[in-house]
């Protein structure tokens, strides 16, 4: 296993895998890998934080990082990271890859001083990497009432105090939506990848 920054002759391969991973997980067919295509132009992708990994030569996960903010309750931007879409090949998940490529990107985002991290997530899974609901931190979800206890909203404090006592909200990086406000360029964008049915399957975001 080889875990190594994702290189321009990646990035088909690595969408194409973004698109299987997600398919028809959180609705049917998906739009995670047009995130990925449109948000390494963005000025809060961290291309340190761009990580691929290997098995016997074949690019198998993929992660990536992302600037965030949280507003304070003055209205105070404090600054803050996230991270996704993260990707395992199908034929590897369940594994303990998926968790292995967290671990280390944590402990690179980590040495590069980021102390704070908030993301959507199945806390299942993602608590075996040390995170938590965001609402224990008083970390509220864009959306929601600030007093819900908002099960897929999750954080990490890695930098112990980074946060301290302080109260915000969080809403993620508008480059996460660029399926939602641009549908035409994700239309085109999907049609050049070979066709995939599309279910509606339970579990599915309403």
């Amino acid at each position: 296993m080889n875990i190594r920054l994702e290189q321009p002759q990646d990035w088909r391969e690595v969408e194409n895998l973004t698109r299987e991973a997600f398919w028809n997980v959180y609705r049917p067919g998906c739009q995670e890998h047009f995130v990925l295509n449109q948000f390494r132009d963005n000025p809060a992708f961290i291309p340190e934080l761009d990580l691929v990994m290997e098995e016997d030569g074949r690019i198998i996960g993929h992660v990536m990082f992302s600037k965030a903010e949280i507003t304070l309750a003055d209205g105070t931007l404090f600054p803050s990271w996230t991270f996704g879409p993260i990707s395992v090949d199908p034929d590897y998940k369940r594994k303990g890859y998926g968790l292995k490529l967290l671990r280390y990107a944590l402990e690179k985002a980590r040495a590069m001083g980021i102390g704070l991290l908030q993301m959507e997530g199945n806390i299942d899974f993602y608590k075996h990497a040390g995170f938590y609901l965001a609402s224990k931190l008083n970390i509220h979800y864009h959306g929601e009432p600030a007093e819900s206890e908002v099960p897929y909203f999750l954080a990490q404090e890695l930098i112990p105090g980074y946060w301290g006592d302080r109260e915000g909200t969080y809403c993620p990086p508008s480059g996460y939506l660029v399926a939602d406000t641009n549908p035409e360029a994700f239309e085109a964008y999907e049609a050049t990848f070979p066709p995939k049915e599309k279910h509606l399957v339970p579990g599915q975001l309403p």
